[in-house]
């Protein structure tokens, strides 16, 4: 790989691109020569874009999904804009002139309507768009000059706001083609192919900016002044001018200052960083560019954008500056939002860039495991990467890590050119950086004729100062350390505010009255290294002596014969030293005992001699890594007079202790915790069976770290073995001791998260507690996170994004952060999951949420998959079986008809009840064609009966083979299309056809008088009386007609005692059915008779050829 040239040092800034987004053109079929894209808009959420046929995509930029699509039957789409202070809003323009502002509705979950449609540039073809910053209020231009005003009606206005239809207002008629609009406080801005024109929309007043006319497509735009001191500044005017010249005017069109690019833009192009090739950079000078700059652009941290085909241009205008320029092929259109643009190209190809700093691009390119091209940028830009400051977000580890991850056989080049970088870095908060920056803020310079910089120095400078900050280093250091020393001192002494300004007007003024960090400045290193260790060695020393005064009281509490006096003995420390030793090598004899006991197959494959080897284990990890209570309560086996009189002390000093902290908290510690013995002393011993029950109900704390350190071998048997225990103890009937419950609770940081999580699934029905404990242990594991923290800011896509990063994820914590998800979001939280499979599995989803919340997030997750695999996926999620009937219960009980309007009072089908709409009427049809066995099939059949499914229930009896009761519901529900569609249920023989229309003769006479006071409404389709379609011998005998012939049919009829009147139009029928059949037996004739004359012509043709 040859060596990367390195980029100037005034360049900090570049254009990358770190998304590809062709798997979404390809989804959109954008890459197939019939459909193209012709423009795009972009907001915070959308990137909407417009194509040829007339349709507009609008994609959420989270995760890059496609959420809706708007058709238009107006010509294909040529412009389109979304509302920067409503993303509910959208104004699209068509090829046709006609002009359209789309309300989507998302937040009520309505369907997207047209609030405001514009035919005043019929037959124009309009160039340009504009919404207002402020009101519901579109701007049109188009190739004639002429501008418009939309107004928008909605109804998040008031009542009646959506059915007022604003008129249409012409705003001006300019002398050429609308090249760009812009619109700021009222003030809207015209360019045109001559000029630029400013209009006050509210004054209707209007003025040329500038004197001077051009010919061309030159753009203009606003740049508000909402950065640092100019935040109240009325905002400014750049126009676009012939030769790279951009004129700035102010808030009234008066040209404050022409900004010449021309000689500027001769630096050589930036290179633009993308995973489709290598970025490069090459410096040599290039001429001048003298451009015209078709649209500009308010883009990023006051900054300009603009492009022409085959480049990109970004300006500062503020000092004059080319930020960069970068050159990309074919580019047709640009859309901004923030510092992120979006690029269409001729081909129909999109590209997603981001403007970012160096050392930000190579930190994103390093999470995204990019290693060549973060290592390609790291060289180009040394300037940038070896700073101080670039450390807080590249520290040297990483770079490091860069190092080693690239291929040291086809990569020397970039790995030595890398390693001069590293050699090159600055850390952070360094001293060359804090003098340059310190030299730059106190001190000017000019330069001479005859090339020498004159450095000029202020007064009250840091030169100045050096001398008497150098005098006073030592004593303000020591100073600082003395108060560093004193905090813990300082919490046990009362403020006096008098007393506080007395020592402040006492202090002598030593030098400035405002302090400068000169971080540079050498101080003595023995007076510097002197106050360090006197600082430290004090507080070391308070704190061992808060801790030995900690350590005493609570040994007096427990051993009333210790005298105060006394000092602790050197020997016990040895003896506790040797016996956590003789502790930990005991646990770790039991450990292996056990571990290799069941070994064992015939030992493990037994729960009887599988829970014997383990209860051998359990007292030993009990004894030294269990709770407080349980170590000395297990030091002898006494009776309640000994050790079980000690434990109740202590749990009844416990509750004392609680209940005398909340009336204590502004004692000292010392005091507080003496009148705490003093007050348990007192309490009367009556109350003992209460404290008792108290101590009983109240849950075990969870221990999520080890209370000792534990070797990595001996952490491992320990965790296999707990596990172990755990679920053995969780799916047995029998009560262990510990119960799993207070188990997980107390050794949970033993535990193999994974498959504890996998077992409270399994048993979460009949062990609700088992989770609960799993997920406040996994929640207090997480806290720390720096998920945790954007999570409580309330942003829900932030949140996501952050979860995302944490890959590799692992289900355990990410179900946690879905703890804490649910509880700020709620339902939107729930769908948003779904994007975490398999992760996240459903089950877990379903121990979390709300029971219709859980449904909505698994109809998002099955509805996600093409429809061809839907039924696949959806039996994969079946882990237990048990959950089918649990879902198809849950499903037929949300969002579902009334009782009522399914089923009679007798519990038989109401007429026509099939046709109403199941909320979740998808995945139920997925459910009941699940494959299963023949009992869980018979009781999915009794549940869809019950709940009034009877879609469901009509195909569940065809696949039971009961058919008999498949007729009998058919006849009741009255609906013919039940038996000639394709999943109905038809008859196959005569005796069927007979049972049939028996039914249907008995269950015609009760659905006649339904008809005139049915609870459905009186008709099955929105209130319409159209009776088509029903069950009656007359409808029966057309359809044995269709199969059997008309005479077989009226046959049977008589055969099952049916006397049928047919009517002329089912006579008609009949003839033409009997009609039928002649002209089919005639075609089988002459068939037969065609096929003989061939046969007889071949036999010649090869008689006469032999």
């Amino acid at each position: 790989m040859p060596s990367i040239p390195v980029v100037p040092e005034n360049h900090n800034h570049l254009l990358a691109e770190f998304d590809c987004l062709d798997p979404l053109l390809s989804a959109l079929r954008f890459d197939s020569g019939r459909l193209k894209c012709t423009c795009l808009a972009v907001s915070r959420k959308w990137l909407a874009l417009g194509t040829s046929a007339g349709g507009l995509h609008l994609i959420q930029k989270e995760g890059w999904k496609q959420r809706l699509i708007l058709t238009h039957k107006e010509g294909s789409i040529t412009q389109v804009a979304c509302c920067p202070h409503d993303e509910d809003f959208i104004a699209v323009a068509t090829s046709q002139g006609l002009v359209v502002v789309w309300e989507l509705q998302l937040e009520r979950r309505g369907r997207p309507e047209r609030v405001s449609v514009s035919s005043e540039h019929r037959g124009q073809n309009i160039t340009a768009l504009c919404w207002d910053t402020s009101t519901l209020r579109v701007f049109v231009g188009d190739s004639v000059g002429k501008v418009s005003c939309l107004r928008a009606g909605s109804s998040k206005l008031g009542k009646g706001s959506a059915f007022v239809i604003f008129p249409v207002q012409t705003v001006t008629t300019v002398d050429s083609r609308v090249v760009q609009l812009g619109y700021q406080d009222g003030r809207l801005l015209v360019s045109s192919l001559s000029r630029c024109y400013l209009c006050d929309t509210e004054k209707e007043k209007f003025w040329r900016v500038g004197n001077k006319e051009r010919d061309g497509e030159y753009g203009a735009c606003f740049l508000p002044q909402n950065r640092g001191l100019l935040v109240g500044q009325p905002p400014l005017l750049y126009c676009a001018r012939p030769g790279s010249r951009i004129w700035e005017a102010n808030f009234n069109g008066e040209v404050l200052s022409t900004h010449q690019f021309k000689k500027l833009l001769a630096c050589p192009p930036v290179p633009l960083i993308t995973y489709r090739n290598e970025p490069n950079y090459n410096p040599a000078q290039s001429s001048p560019q003298s451009l015209g700059f078709p649209k500009l652009l308010y883009f990023g941290d006051q900054n300009l954008l603009t492009w022409t085909g085959s480049a990109i241009y970004i300006f500062t205008p503020q000092n004059g500056q080319v930020l960069l320029w970068t050159e990309v092929k074919d580019l047709v259109d640009i859309a901004v939002h923030r510092n992120e643009l979006f690029c269409l190209h001729g081909s129909g190809h999109l590209s997603h860039l981001s403007l970012l700093s160096a050392e930000r691009c190579v930190e994103r390119l390093l999470r995204r495991e990019s290693w060549t091209l973060a290592a390609a940028v790291c060289c180009m830009f040394q300037h940038t990467i070896t700073t101080s400051r670039a450390r807080k977000s590249i520290p040297i580890d990483r770079l490091e890590y860069l190092k080693s991850q690239l291929s040291s056989s086809a990569q020397t080049e970039l790995i030595n050119q890398l390693e001069e970088v590293i050699l090159k870095l600055e850390p952070l908060d360094s001293a060359s950086s804090s003098r340059r920056s310190s030299i730059s803020s106190h001190e000017s310079f000019n330069v001479l004729d005859c090339g020498i910089y004159r450095v000029i120095s202020r007064r009250g400078s840091q030169s100045d100062e050096e001398t008497s900050s150098l005098m006073n280093q030592s004593v303000s250091e020591e100073e600082r350390l003395k108060e560093f020393s004193f905090v813990q001192e300082e919490d046990q002494v009362d403020h006096d505010p008098q007393s506080a300004e007395r020592l402040e007007a006492d202090r002598p003024d030593q030098g400035l009255q405002f302090h400068l960090p000169l971080s540079f400045c050498t101080k003595h290193p023995r007076i510097a290294l002197q106050a360090v260790k006197d600082s430290v060695s004090s507080f070391v020393k308070k704190t061992t002596e808060k801790i030995n005064t900690l350590q005493m009281n609570s040994e007096l509490r427990h051993r009333p014969e210790f005298k105060e006096s006394a000092q602790p003995d050197t020997l016990a420390i040895y003896n506790e030293i040797s016996n956590a030793e003789a502790d930990m090598d005991e646990l770790r004899s039991a450990t292996e005992q056990a571990v290799s006991e069941i070994q064992d197959p015939l030992v493990l494959l037994d729960p009887v001699c599988l829970r014997e080897a383990l209860m051998e284990w359990l007292p030993v990890l009990e004894r030294i890594l269990g709770p407080a209570v349980l170590l000395t309560a297990s030091v002898t086996n006494s009776t309640l007079d000994g050790s079980g009189e000690d434990k109740w002390d202590r749990d009844y000093l416990s509750i004392c202790t609680e209940q005398q902290r909340e009336s204590s908290e502004s004692v000292t510690e010392e005091a507080e915790l003496g009148e705490k013995e003093v007050l348990c002393e007192k309490q009367p011993m009556v109350d003992t069976t209460e404290n008792v029950a108290a101590l009983e109900n109240h849950p075990e704390p969870i221990r999520v770290a080890s209370p000792t350190p534990l070797p990595s071998d001996l952490e491992a048997n320990l965790s296999e073995l707990a596990t172990l225990y755990t679920e053995l103890s969780c799916f047995r009937n029998q009560q262990e001791v510990p119960e799993s419950t207070t188990f997980l609770r107390r050794y949970f940081f033993l535990l193999d998260q994974e498959r504890v999580r996998r077992m409270c699934l399994l048993c979460h029905q009949q062990r609700p507690e088992m989770m609960s404990s799993f997920s406040e242990a996994m929640l207090a594991l997480t806290q720390s996170s720096k998920v945790v923290e954007i999570i409580q800011r309330g942003d829900l896509l932030k949140s996501l994004r952050s979860l995302r990063e944490l890959q590799p994820w692992g289900a355990p914590h990410l179900l946690a952060h879905f703890h804490r998800l649910y509880e700020k979001h709620g339902e939107a939280a729930v769908r948003s999951f779904s994007q975490f499979y398999p992760i996240i599995t459903p089950a877990d989803v379903e121990t979390v949420a709300q029971r219709s919340h859980f449904l909505a997030y698994l109809d998002n997750l099955v509805h996600s998959r093409a429809e061809e695999h839907r039924l696949s996926f959806l039996q994969s999620l079946l882990e237990p079986e048990s959950l089918r009937q649990d879902w198809l219960e849950l499903v037929l009980t949300h969002d579902a008809p009334q009782h009522a309007d399914t089923l009679t009072s007798d519990g038989r089908p109401r007429w026509r009840s099939h046709c109403f709409t199941w909320g979740y009427g998808r995945l139920l049809s997925l459910l009941i064609r699940l494959p299963a066995d023949i009992s869980s099939k018979e009781k999915m059949n009794e549940m869809c009966r019950s709940h009034g499914y009877w879609t469901g229930y009509l195909y569940l009896c065809k696949e039971l083979q009961r058919r008999t009761e498949a007729f009998s519901t058919i006849c009741q529900l009255d609906d013919l299309s039940l038996l000639e569609d394709p999943d109905g249920v038809e008859p196959h023989n005569l005796d069927e056809w007979k049972l049939l229309i028996q039914l249907s003769q008995q269950y015609c006479r009760v659905a006649d008088p339904q008809l005139a006071t049915d609870v459905n409404g009186s008709s099955w389709s929105n209130g319409s009386t159209n009776c088509e379609g029903r069950i009656n011998p007359e409808s029966l005998t057309l359809l044995l007609a269709r199969t059997l012939g008309p005479d077989r049919a009226l046959e049977l009829l008589h055969e099952c005692g049916v006397q049928v009147v047919l009517s002329a139009h089912s006579q008609l029928v009949c003839d033409l059915l009997r009609v039928s059949q002649i002209c089919f037996f005639l075609f089988l004739i002459f068939r037969a008779m065609i096929q003989t004359m061939l046969e007889r012509c071949d036999r010649f043709l090869w008689s006469q050829h032999a």
